[in-house]
Parts: structure tokens; sequence; C-alpha cells
């Protein structure tokens, strides 16, 4: 399986690097069943993050009818001061213009092929949402942008992990690393994902949300769970 991690520009590097490291460790511990690999929606490049002068290199293009799984990261940027506020340096600023690009077309191209798997981590499923990708279907993201997932038609959950089937998507940025751990679980099963968790010293938190079982009572279930 191809995992391609996508870049754009003002993307957190903690939401990439995390699942990154795990998902290609995994792949060595599953002796090769795992590739990972950076890429952007334009081709090779050099994408800058939105922390100073970091920045990574897209070593291909995203593409859908290659990736088994892709996973989509957040953005970093300067938080705004008040509800009207919204810099050009901000996180919100940045996905959106990230939910602007060719990013949007080719991950719903992925959402729609049989077999492969969207992954989010942080803000990752706001740049899907704003481009209408997640009207319906069951996603979380930072706690901070909960209410603006909620605004695009997505049902939100206070989770750290929420499987939706084709879509996973993961909550604040340290997420990046439980969804990394669980997408193995998934994907190569549960030994593989117990030897990475052994490698990296981390248990993973939280219960993996998803809409199944017996619903809590008195309670949403668009709120249950645990970031």
């Amino acid at each position: 399986m191809l995992a391609q991690i996508v870049l754009f520009d003002g993307f957190d590097p903690l939401d990439v690097i995390a699942p990154y490291e795990v998902l290609g460790a995994g792949g060595v511990i599953a002796g090769g069943a795992l590739e990972v690999e950076l890429v952007s929606a334009e081709g090779p490049r050099e994408v800058p993050s939105g922390i100073g002068p970091l920045s990574l290199r897209a070593t291909a293009a995203l593409d859908p009818a290659r990736a088994g799984l892709v996973v989509v990261p957040g953005a970093a940027g300067r938080l705004p001061d008040g509800p009207v506020d919204v810099p050009e340096d901000g996180v919100q600023a940045r996905l959106a213009a990230a939910a602007r690009t060719g990013l949007p077309a080719l991950v719903g191209e992925a959402l729609d092929r049989p077999g492969v798997t969207v992954a989010t981590v942080c803000g990752g499923s706001l740049v899907l949402a704003l481009a209408g990708l997640l009207v319906g279907r069951t996603a979380t993201t930072n706690h901070l942008g909960l209410d603006a997932l909620a605004a695009t038609g997505a049902q939100a959950v206070a989770a750290r992990v929420v499987d939706d089937g084709d879509l996973v998507t993961a909550a604040g940025v340290t997420s990046g690393i439980d969804l990394g751990l669980y997408l193995l679980e998934r994907e190569l099963g549960p030994r593989i994902a117990h030897e990475a968790e052994r490698l990296f010293a981390h248990e993973r938190r939280g219960t993996v949300w998803r809409d199944v079982g017996v619903a809590p009572v008195g309670r949403s279930g668009a709120v249950a769970g645990a970031a």
C-alpha cells in the first residue's frame, strides 16, 4: 500500500511528520507492506510550512490512482485575536487558501475511489469541509474548529480520532500520532500497530469514535467522545 501525505503552503509540520514517521515505521515493521511519500497537489516542489522558514519537499504529485491512503494535514499560523480578526498569516486564512487549490478535487477523487482511505489531522478536515466534501460526513478537527466544521454541514464529533469508513479524521496536532497508529491497526493489523507503539513509546489516547453500538442516553451523538 502507498500512503501519500499531502503538503500545501502553510501546512503544520507536526501534522505531517507525526503520521509520516508512524506509518513509515509500520511499513518497515510489516516488511515493506506500506510505503509513505510526501506529495502536493501541484507535484514535486519545496513547500513552505506555516512555521518560520521550515519547508519540506514534495517528491511526487498527489495521485488517487496510486495511493491507498491519503493524509491531509492542517495549517499552522497566527491565531485570531477576535471573531472578526482573520490574519493573512493565520490558520484560518491558510486553510481557506488550501481549499481554493486543486487539492480538494484530488481528495474528492480519492473519496470516490473504492479501497482508498482519506485521513486528516487537525484542520485538514476543515480544508475538505470548506470545499464541500464533508457534508453529512462524521468528522473531527482541533477543538477550536469544531463549530466551524459543523457549520459546513459535517457531523462534528469531539473525539480524538473518528472513523467514518473511507474517511478517518483526527483532532489536535499531536493526535497525528494516534491517527497513524490506528491506521496501522486498521490496514495492517494490531500486531504491527503494537510494535510501532513500542517503538515510539506512545500509548494511544481516547476511544476511536465510530457510529456503531448503543447511543448514549440524554446526549447528542454529535458531541460524544473526548478529544
